[in-house]
């Protein structure tokens, strides 16, 4: 298969994070995560649209907020807050908090977060101080509109990739410090997961320098797309046998997330990072095209 990769103008982000691709507007929301940007890139200009949140250090994921079109759930460090930004303006405005989590724990805050296929919150946070890969402070929740913050799990080390299969009832979990991806039994009606499963422990293909799994999406027939910080890759597997299909590679190597977009939602997104000066173009959002893969549509935020 010959798929390409290719660069979007103008798309750097220091810690390139949290695609999500929005149909009603056909644009990619991200985040520049440790300064407070969100992104958005328009696909029929081909050109992204970056602004800072007034007052804020952070910004974890972006999620449109449904039926509120100039609404966005943003992460900013434990706090979920709801951004008013018109998708042009250089400047977003915080409106309210919608829920906190860890409060007492400073040194924590969310990573990574998605929509569940019912418009519910599902999110995580992991410790940022000290040696990162070595904490287990974590903690994975849902929330949805009108209830309260649902913890799912704890003692989770870097809270990140998320994806869910309906047809197969299953969720997919990345938690960065143990290299695995685990499966669960999801219930769509309650957000309840069950049974956990290691479908795909990447120390099994590099056991001398372990890949670091990062973010995750899913395609249409079920088959998951893990971005590996450190790996320079996005690898396609299938969850059911473990088997990789397709290693995608990117030229750069910390590969931080991934999402289908475009019209027809078969153009991979993969956003990147440029830590600890790591050499041009580390930090750029790609489009891989010619993958023969549909996603699905991101979904908005109920709130």
């Amino acid at each position: 298969m010959s798929y390409k990769v290719e660069a979007l103008p103008d798309s750097y982000a220091g810690l390139g994070e949290g695609p999500h691709w929005d149909v009603d507007r056909q644009s990619l929301y991200y985040v520049d995560l440790e300064v407070g940007f969100i992104h958005r890139y328009d696909f029929k200009q081909n050109k992204v649209y970056k602004a800072q949140i007034e007052g804020e250090t952070f910004a974890s994921f972006i999620l449109p907020i449904e039926n509120r079109p100039q609404e966005f759930a943003v992460g900013c460090n434990r706090r979920c807050v709801v951004v008013q930004w018109d998708g042009v303006a250089t400047v977003a405005k915080v409106l309210r908090v919608l829920f906190e989590v860890q409060p007492g724990l400073e040194d924590n805050r969310i990573n990574d977060a998605k929509t569940d296929p019912k418009g519910r919150f599902v999110g995580g946070t992991m410790c940022c101080s000290g040696d990162i890969f070595t904490q287990w402070k974590g903690e994975l929740y849902n929330w949805q509109a009108g209830g309260q913050v649902t913890k799912i799990r704890g003692e989770v080390g870097i809270s990140n990739g998320l994806a869910w299969d309906v047809k197969a009832k299953k969720f997919y979990f990345i938690d960065t410090n143990t290299h695995e991806v685990v499966a669960y039994d999801y219930n769509v009606d309650t957000g309840a997961v069950a049974n956990p499963k290691v479908v795909f422990d990447l120390r099994k293909i590099r056991p001398n320098t372990p890949l670091y799994p990062d973010g995750m999406t899913i395609d249409t027939e079920g088959n998951i797309y893990v971005a590996t910080f450190n790996g320079g890759s996005v690898f396609k597997v299938n969850p059911s046998s473990g088997k990789i299909l397709l290693e995608i590679k990117i030229p750069t190597t910390q590969i931080t997330s991934v999402a289908f977009g475009g019209p027809q939602l078969d153009i991979l997104f993969v956003t990147t990072a440029n830590k600890f000066d790591q050499p041009v173009p580390a930090g750029t959002t790609y489009k891989v095209t010619g993958l023969n893969a549909k996603g699905l549509p991101g979904v908005p935020l109920k709130i």
